[in-house]
């Protein structure tokens, strides 16, 4: 890590850090998939589908999660 950065501010580095990630996961595109993230995103979905589990609301698992931390 460059020195300069050290110097700002956490919630400065940290949004620093947020908007570059923004930054790329705008462009995802240009990025290509490689043939086996392709094959695994494949295998995921297709276990996704067939498990008949459609998962939980975001809500219950951050209210799930608060629990445990307390």
């Amino acid at each position: 890590m460059r020195d300069d950065l050290r110097t700002l501010p956490i919630g400065e580095r940290i949004q620093l850090v947020e908007d570059i990630w923004d930054s790329i996961a705008a462009e995802q595109a240009v990025l290509p998939l490689t043939a086996a993230q392709r094959d695994e995103l494949d295998r995921r979905l297709d276990a996704y589908e067939s498990d008949n589990i459609r998962g939980r609301e975001a809500s219950e698992v951050v209210a799930t999660l608060k629990k445990r931390l307390l």
